[in-house]
């Protein structure tokens, strides 16, 4: 059964995506699906541990980046501290 996720990514990167995903006569939708079991059949313990094969840094802009966005907690302790 298939279910629904919400992605944000840096607009360059998914036009180049979906244009390796054409040409590979693939949707989006399942490249990443792919993406994610090859992540998820090993028992890798840390993003270092991923290997990162050369059609990725193709597909990539500039090198890897790791983000961690603010949650929603942060967002608001954020909010209120701009308020006192």
């Amino acid at each position: 059964m298939d279910a629904k996720i919400t992605l944000a990514f840096n607009k360059e990167v998914i036009e180049k995506a979906k244009d390796f995903a054409e040409l590979n006569n693939i949707s989006l939708s399942r490249l990443t699906e792919y993406l994610y079991t090859q992540i998820t059949s090993k028992n890798y313990k840390s993003l270092e541990e991923l290997p990162v094969s050369d059609w990725i840094n193709e597909v990539s802009v500039g090198p890897m980046e790791y983000k961690k966005l603010p949650g929603r907690n942060d967002l608001k302790n954020e909010f209120f501290e701009s308020k006192k």
